[in-house]
């Protein structure tokens, strides 16, 4: 039976774990579905801390990412994860590599892991994450992870999507790609150097801290954590970098003007999107192809074309 997305959603906040998944995948799937149930969930949102993490590939992403997981469940909150894994060749579907590093939380009733495919999308997040996280946000999780894809680059957009922004890197990394080291201040609230056993730590840790010092000043100065995420060393650390970084925006106006932004930044995205829907319409049919043909054969140009087409109060 079909469930109505409005009642899909109260479903899921009332603790019904089966309807946060299947609202989350119609959240993925997008359409009117997707449209109503985010409307209805829209008034419960605004409370969960989303935490984005996010670095170049091999940098321990997924396992920092479990190991913040059991911190969080220590203090005994609930935590969601989005964990945004490479799209399947095949299905279109996430491959599930993240999900998999993290099955020691599997029977905790207060985690909740989703793996949601990137789509190719480049900037190593779903199109459809940031509203997930607010889905999460509306069930009552304060907590949300946003854990990237790699794709090679530094992953910019987490930071579009996250309260506060955790960059990943490995000894040795700022000799090896120097062309993300722009992208990586611009985006970080908090840097760790994952893997912090291994030669190289030390001039890693050096050569973040000149960065710091170059870079134009701001209210905030990302600090510099040290973890060996397979062994649980620095998390207490990078926590309480976490929570620094939270209570910072938190007395200023820091964290209204963070969220401003994003809503700004979303709003575009939406009018973009349907303008393209739009645009997709308009260009095809049989009135289009006239169109083309007459600017083929030089009967019409181009800009009285589409002046044409905007015009019509049926496209």
């Amino acid at each position: 039976m079909t469930v109505a997305p409005a009642a899909l959603a109260d479903r899921a906040r009332a603790g019904d774990r089966g309807a946060l998944a299947r609202l989350l995948s119609l959240i993925e799937a997008g359409g009117p579905g997707a449209v109503a149930a985010l409307a209805h969930l829209y008034p419960h949102t605004g409370g969960a801390w989303a935490i984005g993490v996010t670095g170049p590939p091999g940098a321990g992403k997924s396992t920092l990412t479990d190991r913040l997981i059991a911190r969080v469940r220590r203090d005994g909150d609930p935590v969601g994860v989005l964990a945004v894994d490479p799209t399947s060749p095949l299905t279109g579907g996430a491959i599930l590599g993240d999900r998999v590093r993290m099955q020691g939380h599997a029977t905790d009733p207060d985690v909740f892991i989703r793996s949601m495919a990137s789509r190719g999308h480049l900037g190593g997040i779903a199109l459809a994450t940031p509203q997930a996280v607010r889905v999460l946000d509306a069930v009552g999780i304060p907590w949300v992870i946003i854990e990237t894809v790699g794709v090679g680059q530094v992953e910019v957009e987490v930071a579009g999507a996250a309260d506060t922004t955790v960059v990943v890197v490995n000894p040795g990394w700022g000799d090896a790609v120097q062309t993300q080291k722009a992208g990586l201040l611009e985006v970080a609230d908090v840097l760790v150097v994952n893997k912090a056993d291994r030669a190289g730590r030390d001039e890693t840790v050096l050569d973040l801290h000149r960065m710091l010092a170059l870079a134009a000043e701001h209210d905030w100065t990302p600090p510099v954590v040290e973890t060996v995420a397979t062994e649980g060393k620095g998390v207490d650390d990078l926590w309480a970098a976490i929570d620094a970084h939270r209570a910072h925006l938190e007395a200023s106006d820091g964290l209204a003007a963070k969220r401003a932004a994003r809503s700004r930044d979303e709003l575009r995205s939406l009018v973009r999107e349907q303008v393209g829907s739009r645009a997709a319409v308009v260009c095809e049919g049989p009135s289009f192809d006239e169109l083309v043909t007459r600017v083929a054969e030089r009967a019409l140009d181009p800009y009285a074309a589409v002046a044409s087409l905007l015009d019509d109060p049926e496209s």
